[in-house]
């Protein structure tokens, strides 16, 4: 008797196999590129910080072992964020959102100095135990959760201010206040935009606030920070503005440190890279199962993309200095930890939805 062939065609629809992040590429595409991203920072941050090291009699990897610390906690806080069901943020908004509030109100309150000292003028910090903490990156995160989940309880009022957006001015204040009391203009301007990128998605009236629009940046614009890097840049650890030119070439300052001495090439690279993550997310918000998952992918991705735009641009000297990180990229953990903790709800979303409504569309 013959033996029969093996029936190896599909039978069905062909996808993707489910290998823990999603049948969909979309959660291993924000891994990937997060990745990425903190990879060429750590490396850009050893030269950058590098100078300032010797300076204070240190290692001349002591800001990037200190950073790389941080990448892989956060990159374990990243992994445990996209396990948790995202709808579970509903519950824990609030409690998340007080918070940040409380956190926020101690480094302005006087009589805390020893635990929130003032530092280049203001005090934005807390130190406990030799541990470090700006609040003021946990509320962004904060205000995105806790807007998404409010924005969807009020679908029916967004076309009363009073009603609409009135309740969310009331919470906002509350975060802003001693964000702007620290002083700390440029994340009150960060968290104040969050929110409303968050309800516009939900559907308030545009007659309601003025949109704030990311500007586009252009390259032709010769800045001695960026410019003198030429296309390829004067080559890895070779950059000058790290010497006493720049003021945290580490942190704030840290992409005209990839302009120098990667040149164009290295900022084109790094803001496809940027841009690559800004899509993945607003492909993941319009995929999402429902409108909190919606919001959550909008507004971590604006998280992103705003601060990024806002950085790059004070390299490039279109805006004056604001103090923003760039995220993934700068030195700081704290922001570097809440960063990764967004992404990781990002992921938790792709993952929920890898046929969600754009494909039902």
């Amino acid at each position: 008797m013959a033996a029969r062939p093996l029936d190896i065609a599909p039978t069905g629809p062909v996808t993707l196999p489910d290998a823990g992040l999603g049948r969909g590429w979309e959660p291993a595409a924000v891994v990937l590129l997060t990745v990425l991203l903190v990879a060429f920072g750590l490396v850009t941050l050893y030269s950058a910080s590098s100078v300032l090291a010797w300076r204070q009699d240190l290692p001349d990897t002591y800001f990037v072992l200190r950073q790389a610390g941080g990448a892989l906690v956060g990159l374990v806080l990243l992994t445990a964020c996209a396990l948790v069901p995202y709808h579970r943020w509903t519950h824990w908004a609030w409690p998340l959102l007080w918070t940040s509030v409380g956190l926020l109100v101690i480094t302005v309150l006087p009589g805390t100095e020893a635990i929130a000292p003032e530092v280049n003028g203001a005090r934005r910090w807390l130190r406990v135990a030799g541990i470090g903490l700006q609040p003021s990156e946990l509320a962004k995160v904060a205000v995105i959760l806790w807007t998404a989940a409010i924005a969807v309880k009020k679908q029916d009022h967004f076309k009363s201010l009073t009603l609409g957006l009135g309740p969310f001015f009331v919470i906002w204040a509350l975060v802003l206040l001693p964000i702007l009391l620290q002083p700390n203009l440029s994340t009150a301007l960060i968290i104040a935009v969050l929110g409303l990128l968050v309800v516009f998605a939900a559907g308030a009236r545009v007659a309601h606030f003025a949109f704030l629009a990311l500007l586009v940046f252009p390259f032709v614009r010769t800045q001695l920070e960026v410019g003198s890097g030429g296309v390829t840049g004067v080559g890895f650890g070779e950059g000058r503005q790290k010497f006493g030119f720049l003021p945290e070439a580490h942190n704030d300052f840290i992409f005209a440190m990839v302009g120098e001495e990667w040149g164009l090439v290295g900022v084109v690279l790094l803001l496809a890279t940027y841009l690559a993550l800004v899509l993945v997310g607003f492909r993941i918000a319009a995929r999402a199962p429902d409108l909190f998952g919606e919001l959550l992918a909008v507004g971590i991705t604006s998280l992103i993309a705003l601060q990024a735009a806002l950085h790059m641009a004070v390299g490039l000297g279109l805006l004056p200095t604001t103090g923003v990180a760039l995220p993934l990229f700068s030195y700081g953990r704290s922001g570097l930890l809440a960063t990764l903790a967004a992404l990781g709800i990002l992921v938790s979303v792709a993952r929920a939805a890898p046929g969600g409504r754009l494909a039902r569309a």
